[in-house]
């Protein structure tokens, strides 16, 4: 967990809450018929079976700064490298496809292939830029970093890089924390319809309510809504940007938790999950072992799987039913995890998303620069979502931190 995402759970009154994962919990990318751990050090890297001795070879000249220039001609796509080409021409193929490929399936529901390299790995992408390869890169910024290092708050518990965080009762602890703190300012079912700028420098958000039709006057306004509901509240108040934030894609993704008992299972379950390289024909994008992570979440005997499948590579799983769904996800983890002869599941849950994830492709950038310009001309009002700034948990706690300065300094001149 990020600093900004444990300070908003201690301020909340979560910090007896909180748990954390073995950060040494291995990770796993499913290749060819086996689950293999995840190099996460250099010395892990050598000895992986995960790559070829040629891929191992390219990885290592590529790190040391020994890259191609830029791959084809990038004039047709602004200038930009794609995520897939960026690595390629960095780690090379073998890397490209058996580790970064899977990560951004798993994690962004994103195609490589769409994906730009400067919005979706913008660190890395910085790291890149100051010379000498990707290790020298990441030396020179460890270092710059450590001299702007500010003292830990002793309040805020200390994490290691690569612990994974969570709460007692899940992650669902934190909105109902939050709602507590908040208290009365919090108005639910209460659907945000229109936005008016007034004579007067101020905004009137309309609301329809369970109690009929509300207006607020406010010199302030944070939207933390997805792109498209931004589509329809700005096409009166700046139809120049209204259409901009269309051009926002999120794909349809599913997350199946389904629970087998140990009988069902063919591999040891002791780490943090599995992702699956799309060349392996496997609809599923990977599974987050959730009784392995953390304590108390199954009875003995039991596992849970909590499965995405779908993302910008297979948008045909918006075709499926709730029941496909679960039968494709267990047909794949019967390749996966589970022994042929596995019995069905307990489901205890099916999420679908119609619109999940914002994809940060092409031109990513390019559209945030030009919403920014339309904003200037409407003062106070802010835009917090996570097609802004990243796209975890700890992303927008921070951007909404930022926000938040933002506006107080603003009413403050």
């Amino acid at each position: 967990p990020t600093p900004e995402f444990l300070k908003l759970a201690v301020d909340v009154g979560l910090k007896q809450d909180l748990i954390f994962a073995d950060r040494k919990l291995p990770r796993y990318v499913y290749w060819n018929g086996q689950l293999l751990p995840v190099p996460m050090s250099p010395t892990a890297m050598l000895q992986s079976k995960l790559l070829s001795d040629a891929g191992k070879l390219r990885a290592l000249v590529g790190a040391l700064g020994f890259v191609p220039p830029a791959i084809g001609n990038l004039s047709g796509q602004g200038g930009e490298e794609t995520v897939s080409q960026f690595f390629q021409r960095h780690l090379g193929l073998e890397v490209m496809e058996r580790l970064v490929e899977p990560f951004v399936s798993g994690v962004y529901a994103g195609d490589p292939s769409q994906l730009s390299a400067n919005a979706a790995f913008a660190k890395v992408a910085r790291i890149a830029d100051l010379g000498g390869g990707l290790l020298a890169g990441a030396l020179l910024s460890a270092k710059k970093n450590r001299k702007f290092k500010v003292a830990p708050d002793p309040n805020i518990p200390q994490t290691k890089t690569g612990e994974l965080g969570s709460f007692r009762g899940g992650l669902e602890a934190l909105p109902k924390a939050i709602a507590s703190y908040l208290g009365e300012a919090v108005k639910l079912n209460w659907h945000l319809t229109n936005i008016r700028r007034t004579e007067r420098q101020t905004y009137i958000a309309e609301f329809s309510t369970p109690n009929g039709p509300e207006q607020i006057e406010t010199r302030t306004i944070s939207l933390s809504t997805p792109a498209r509901v931004c589509a329809e509240l700005f096409k009166n108040l700046q139809p120049e940007i209204a259409s901009i934030f269309n051009e926002f894609y999120y794909p349809t993704v599913a997350c199946v938790v389904l629970a087998y008992p140990d009988t069902s299972i063919k591999v040891k379950i002791d780490g943090f999950g599995n992702l699956i390289p799309r060349s392996q024909g496997i609809r599923t994008l990977g599974s987050i072992w959730s009784s392995t992570l953390f304590s108390g979440r199954t009875p003995p005997g039991w596992q849970i799987f909590t499965n995405f499948i779908g993302g910008a590579t297979d948008p045909e799983i918006a075709n499926l039913d709730s029941e496909a769904i679960v039968q494709q996800v267990h047909q794949d983890l019967c390749q996966t995890l589970l022994k042929q002869d596995a019995e069905q599941p307990k489901v205890l849950a099916v999420h679908l998303w119609s619109r999940a994830i914002p994809q940060y492709n092409l031109g990513h950038n390019s559209r945030l620069e030009r919403i920014n310009h339309g904003l200037k001309s409407l003062p106070g009002l802010y835009l917090c979502s996570n097609y802004i700034g990243g796209i975890a948990l700890g992303d927008c706690v921070r951007r909404g931190n930022e926000v938040a300065t933002e506006i107080y300094q603003g009413l403050c001149t």
